[in-house]
């Protein structure tokens, strides 16, 4: 049986279902075989992704390359179910993958236990640190100056719209007509999305989480102070951002749609909002559900060199070792490969993504190459553009647990009409205190 036929390629959200087996006791420690890809015995690698990373064809490459290894290759659908079946893992003692994709939302809980992973500088990683943005390599580096993570991309912003949906309201479609009109801060953004809703009756944004969390990561302090303290009662700024939004949800600019959901892709052909906002990672979720809804690159998503407040970061990902592989060195050297310039060039290509790595934005920008799907718009060169000046917010170990199950639930019960703004208030503070203290 040749390596690609022995892969498997495991698309999974149940994440119990992974749980238990980590629990049984399977893990990429009983694979067996020698500790360098270059050698010649067989040796099976795994590593765990999640959500859009487009790695496939990397996989077969590698594969290619090297043909004593085989990968074994699980995705996760989202961010979150990858984070509990992390925690899982680490918690029991047993089933990380060789290689292990960590979301920046939860490097800070990383951070806590992250002699749970190889220092990368033991395979080499300080060689290439001129290869990432600065702050990308730093993300990576532990308190204690140990290095975990190979950077892969990084989330600066960008608007996704319908072009139709504006014609339709008499807006402009083009590109450089909408970065014009986009142009400002987020009460301009929502000012417009108030002219839109007049005169089509639409939504203008999908739901109000999203927005919340550009929102929040164009602070220079979010969720915790840059010293690593919780900051959310009592962070004048965050609250009145909070109520900004709230007035604008409240007249009714969001469609309230279930996040990683949108009725199963529908609400992205059918009209229910015009725009949605698209870190870079964020452009391969967004083909994906236009075309789960039976749309396709004729639906009329674009995509504008424009973000309300300027430019920011949402997410990105690092690729770690796990300290239970007994292949360290093979797998060091595979996430070292699948993060090098070239094959984040690729990668972007393939998911949408916007790499970390200095050459590969460079060769991105420079060929700015049509996306089909995007009406022909120049992705990676309108990425390239709004990089420039963005240095993500410091993340501490329960931010992404405020993000998704402290204002989550809040703001869906404001787009919900089951409360108003400073209920919604009220209701985060209070889940804040029951989950993070």
């Amino acid at each position: 049986m040749n390596n690609r036929a022995r892969r498997r390629l495991l698309t999974t959200a149940a994440v119990a279902s992974i749980s238990a087996l980590a629990l049984a006791g399977c893990s990429a420690a009983d694979t067996g075989g020698s500790d360098a890809a270059s050698g010649d015995e067989d040796m099976t690698l795994t590593i765990t992704t999640f959500g859009t990373f487009g790695y496939e064809d990397l996989y077969t490459q590698y594969e290619e390359l090297h043909p004593n290894i085989n990968i074994e290759a699980t995705n996760i659908d989202t961010g979150g179910n990858a984070r509990t079946d992390a925690f899982t893992k680490i918690a029991a003692g047993s089933g990380l993958s060789d290689i292990v994709a960590i979301e920046e939302g939860w490097l800070g809980a990383i951070m806590d236990v992250s002699d749970t992973f190889v220092d990368l500088r033991d395979y080499g990683i300080e060689d290439r640190k001129a290869d990432w943005v600065d702050w990308k390599y730093a993300q990576g580096t532990d308190p204690k100056g140990r290095v975990i993570g190979y950077g892969t991309d990084i989330g600066p912003s960008g608007i996704c719209y319908n072009g139709a949906a504006f014609e339709t309201a008499g807006l402009p479609s083009d590109r450089e007509g909408v970065a014009e009109l986009l142009d400002g801060d987020w009460d301009n953004y929502f000012k417009v999305g108030a002219e839109y809703k007049e005169k089509t009756g639409k939504a203008w944004y999908d739901h109000s989480g999203f927005v919340w969390n550009s929102m929040v990561n164009q602070l220079d302090e979010g969720y915790y102070t840059a010293d690593g303290e919780l900051n959310v009662e009592g962070n004048a700024e965050l609250k009145e951002r909070f109520e900004q939004l709230g007035a604008a949800t409240e007249s009714g600019l969001s469609a309230a749609q279930t996040a990683w959901d949108w009725n199963g892709g529908k609400s992205f052909v059918d009209g229910t909002f015009a725009t949605f906002v698209c870190p870079g990672w964020m452009l391969g979720v967004v083909q994906g559900q236009v075309e789960a809804g039976g749309g396709d690159a004729e639906t009329g998503w674009d995509f504008a060199n424009v973000f309300p407040g300027g430019a920011t970061n949402w997410g990105g990902a690092f690729l770690a070792v796990s300290e239970q592989s007994k292949h360290k060195e093979a797998a060091a050297e595979l996430a070292d490969w699948l993060t090098q310039p070239e094959q984040q060039v690729e990668q972007s290509i393939a998911a949408g993504n916007f790499p970390s790595t200095l050459g590969a934005q460079e060769e991105l920008a420079a060929a700015a190459t049509p996306n089909v799907f995007f009406n022909d718009a120049p992705t990676g060169a309108i990425l390239a553009e709004r990089a420039q000046g963005v240095v993500a917010q410091f993340k501490g170990a329960d931010d992404s647990t405020i993000q998704e199950n402290v204002f989550g639930p809040a703001l869906s019960s404001l787009d919900r009409g089951d409360t108003d703004t400073k209920g919604a208030w009220e209701q985060a503070l209070k889940l804040q205190e029951d989950l993070v203290g």
